[in-house]
């Protein structure tokens, strides 16, 4: 496996391995019999050691050597099999099958290996029975099955980092998208307000000036320098208008309200988001600035689930009181195997919302929702 570090578990995994066989080969236990030159077979334990310590950077080669190194042993002196050695080449088994495919040669070569060190190894006890090469399967497949096992809980986890990290993404295109489309709308507020106010008092005073009688021309050369000031103005904010909204952006679009807040669910549909929309009361007509700050707080609040909780279910809620217009977003916070983005108390979108309800002497709440999700309120009073 490319990449593949030393860790604290290799280390203890080679001490375990090289106190095993230190002991087996000085005590010798599992009723091993005695060997010629004990110290020949205790350094082989230490090197056999080393070779656990590296096995999982160069799984197929350190299992190569053991196993061509132990098969030979096997053959050339008929020596006891020790159990540390047994043990050892199921270690070697389950790492290569932790780490290759299972239809791949490294997985085959893992699994023929092993067959070879157990063929040679009942050389040592003049041909061993039928059931003791029964349990040695029976071993090979649990040590081969764990690996098998534990590769492909890698797998799974990674593909679910990759999904994390995709979804991630997208409610970061979808929050730049939301930020670059809310500077267009903006444009469009400030066109319409600003620039039809200054385009009006430009017009007001031409009317006024041509109907001053021609003796007051100090007056009506003031009313002119008015109208060039204006125009001029008028053209200048146009200009710083088109740079905020972009050459695509159409500010002879009607300005939204609350009546388009499906249009805006169905756009959070295809973000991931499960929106349920609840309406109270009977619909009735708004002041334009109003409706137009009611959508751009649902809008918002949509905006910051779809970045904080990625794709969720979200219940919006609109209240058309006697006096008081209520909207509650809620949502239920981020599912499995989504990594959740923190709620910055003091964010723009907040402070966005904030300043469109207290515009119409109202307010709004923000905090973490009871079920663990996040909750948005605002209330807006009707005059």
């Amino acid at each position: 496996m490319r990449g593949t570090r030393l860790s604290a578990a290799d280390s203890l995994a080679a001490v375990a391995v090289g106190l095993f066989a230190v002991i087996e080969e000085v005590t010798g236990g599992t009723d091993l019999s005695e060997r010629p030159v004990p110290a020949l077979w205790v350094a082989g334990g230490i090197a056999t050691a080393v070779l656990v310590l590296f096995r999982r950077v160069a799984p197929v080669w350190t299992m190569t050597v053991y196993t061509v190194a132990s098969s030979a042993l096997f053959v050339f002196t008929l020596e006891d099999a020790a159990a540390w050695q047994w043990l050892t080449e199921l270690v070697f088994l389950f790492t290569v099958l932790s780490q290759a495919r299972l239809r791949s040669t490294r997985a085959l070569f893992g699994v023929v290996a092993t067959v070879v060190f157990v063929a040679t190894m009942g050389l040592t006890y003049g041909g061993a029975e039928f059931a003791e090469y029964a349990i040695a399967a029976g071993m090979s497949a649990i040590a081969g099955g764990a690996g098998v096992g534990v590769r492909r809980y890698q797998v799974l986890a990674r593909r679910a980092d990759e999904r994390t990290d995709a979804v991630v993404a997208r409610s970061e295109q979808l929050v730049r998208e939301a930020v670059a489309e809310e500077q267009a709308r903006l444009a469009r507020e400030l066109h319409d307000i600003v620039a039809s106010s200054v385009s009006m008092m430009t017009m007001q005073a031409g009317g006024l000036r041509r109907r001053l009688p021609a003796d007051l021309g100090r007056e009506r050369e003031a009313l002119s320098q008015i109208e060039a000031t204006g125009r001029g103005a008028v053209e200048e904010l146009q200009r710083m208008l088109h740079l905020l909204r972009g050459p695509a952006t159409d500010s002879r679009l009607p300005q939204p309200g609350l009546a388009r807040v499906g249009e805006l669910v169905e756009q959070s549909r295809t973000a991931g988001l499960d929106v349920t929309v609840e309406v109270i009361g009977e619909p009735r007509p708004l002041p334009a600035g109003l409706d137009l700050s009611a959508y751009r707080i649902v809008q918002e609040a949509l905006t910051n689930t779809v970045k904080h909780a990625g794709p969720t279910r979200v219940t919006v809620t609109i209240d058309h009181g006697p006096g008081e217009l209520r909207i509650d977003v809620t949502d239920d916070g981020p599912r499995d195997g989504f990594r959740a983005g923190p709620h910055t108390p003091g964010g723009h979108g907040l402070i966005g919302m904030r300043e469109r309800a207290a515009l119409f002497h109202g307010s709004l709440d923000a905090g973490p929702a009871v079920n663990g999700g996040f909750r948005v309120r605002a209330a807006l009073p009707l005059k």
